[in-house]
């Protein structure tokens, strides 16, 4: 299994998230953008996923629930940019409704070569500060947690 890297450069309101995958393209894509799929893997095993709505189009949006065991909710939001049939990258805004206004620009992109697809995120905030209170939330272990699903998801698709 591909080790999940993520990157905060010091001084900059950024989050870098790299992983390669035994897949292609096309199907990372649909995980990222086929709601049915997207609640089988995004978010830490912890926590259950409901599906508030999910559009993946130009101005479309999205929005999902965590629940963890005590029933405590946390939602996030965003709305997709773009072509949606291009399946090379996505363009979407992210917030966590716990940080209203603190919303980030994020572009996912899939390269592949000979059966493998990298995928790797860009998320551009607001400011370190915000980003940093993200990586203080438990951020990084749940965005390793989603990314080994992601991996255990792919061959059954």
């Amino acid at each position: 299994m591909s080790d999940t890297v993520i990157t905060a450069p010091d001084g900059l309101p950024v989050i870098e998230i790299t992983r390669e995958f035994a897949a292609p393209a096309a199907l990372l894509f649909r995980a990222y953008t086929e709601p049915d799929l997207v609640v089988q893997w995004l978010g830490p095993r912890r926590l259950t996923m409901k599906i508030d709505h999910w559009d993946a189009r130009h101005a479309g949006g999205y929005r999902y629930i965590h629940t963890d065991d005590e029933g405590n909710e946390y939602a996030f939001r965003g709305t997709f940019h773009g072509d949606p049939t291009v399946t090379e990258g996505i363009v979407q805004t992210f917030e966590w409704e716990g940080a209203p206004g603190d919303i980030a620009m994020e572009r996912i992109t899939f390269t592949e070569q000979d059966g493998r697809t990298t995928v790797h995120m860009r998320s551009v905030g607001f400011s370190v500060e915000a980003r940093d209170a993200h990586i203080a939330n438990g951020m990084e272990s749940g965005v390793r947690d989603a990314m080994d699903r992601l991996a255990e998801l792919l061959p059954t698709l």
